[in-house]
């Protein structure tokens, strides 16, 4: 189980994660008092089981700007429901 830093304690402690993350430990970082991403050593399995590669949208390529004009979060509500 990763173990749950915040932002602030990742600025002030990067040095020692690295080093912790070389040595295979993963972190989850919190924004806000929110999950916002996870750290895990390069070539390492997602914290899901899923592989990156078998996300649909992993090798899409760039759709560019919208011609209707929607913003990205309808974007989003239309790519992920």
């Amino acid at each position: 189980m990763p173990e749950t830093i915040s932002a602030k304690q990742l600025r002030e402690r990067l040095q020692d994660v690295v080093e912790k993350v070389r040595r295979g430990e993963r972190f989850t970082v919190l924004y806000r008092s929110r999950p916002a991403f996870d750290i895990i050593p390069v070539g390492s399995p997602p914290l899901d089981g899923v592989p990156l590669e078998s996300d649909p949208l992993y090798e899409a390529p760039p759709v560019g700007a919208s011609k209707s004009g929607d913003a990205a979060v309808r974007h989003d509500e239309v790519l992920y429901r």
